[in-house]
């Protein structure tokens, strides 16, 4: 059978690959729950600091759900529809979104719905000149569920956001550079390199300390300043002990390259 997200390892970083091609990694419950289960093991082993996400084959990174799979369920009615469909993608983007290890998504085709949802709620993000973006929710008569009237608009502001949301327009990949929504545009034969180069500059640092600064932005950003001061300061206080903030400053001092340990 085949596995619905593959899983490679490469010098501490996890390329995780949707793996639907036959129906352009649209996302039904099953492809869902085992890139949760993949999460799982990628935040449990200290090995893998950095996650780079992509899709199979040349067309998609994620079409976005699989229409007929939550059409059946809206069908069961709307608490089943919830609790399957939309609790389900919204558990994703958000644990995306807290993910302790930075995030990259490589989008390399498409990038409708839900696979719009997931690049929006990823770290970073770097797409293929041939990318395209969409949220066609509108057009079956529902507003997106995985999170996409939420974070679009906190991205790209409320009205460049609502244009999209409200049209259902495609946009290519430099207009998802404009709205924020992509951190770079690239060929896309240097797609997945651009991607692991921007981890490998990651891998660079503490991972204690990708991880506070990921927590600081992530807790923070639907906080008030001052909130997000409190949270800032918390994360420092949890790293002012660590061997890497100590190992940090004196190689400084001493002009040499640190040796982090992640403790």
């Amino acid at each position: 059978m085949t596995d619905l997200v593959l899983m490679q390892n490469t010098h501490g970083i996890t390329l995780l690959t949707l793996n639907r091609t036959e129906k352009l990694n649209a996302l039904d419950y099953a492809l869902i729950d085992r890139l949760q289960q993949r999460l799982d093991v990628v935040e449990k082993d200290d090995d893998i600091r950095a996650v780079i996400l992509t899709g199979a084959g040349d067309r998609a990174f994620s079409a976005g759900a699989d229409i007929y799979e939550f059409s059946a369920s809206v069908r069961h009615g709307v608490d089943h529809a919830v609790r399957e469909f939309v609790r389900r993608g919204q558990a994703l983007t958000s644990r995306l979104e807290a993910f302790p290890k930075p995030v990259i998504v490589a989008v390399n085709g498409l990038a409708y719905g839900g696979g719009c949802e997931i690049t929006e709620a990823a770290h970073l993000a770097v797409a293929s000149d041939t990318a395209t973006f969409a949220k066609p929710e509108i057009n079956i008569g529902i507003p997106p569920t995985f999170g996409g009237t939420q974070r679009l608009p906190r991205l790209a502001g409320r009205k460049r956001a609502l244009r999209y949301l409200l049209t259902g327009d495609a946009f290519d990949a430099d207009t998802a550079y404009a709205l924020g929504l992509v951190n770079a545009v690239v060929p896309n034969d240097k797609l997945m390199s651009t991607a692991f180069e921007l981890a490998g500059r990651i891998l660079r640092h503490s991972p204690l300390t990708v991880s506070r600064i990921i927590t600081a932005v992530t807790r923070g950003l639907n906080t008030t300043i001052q909130e997000g001061l409190e949270i800032e300061k918390e994360q420092f206080a949890r790293m002012a002990t660590t061997h890497d903030v100590h190992e940090g400053l004196d190689a400084w001092m001493q002009r040499r390259p640190p040796v982090y340990l992640g403790q």
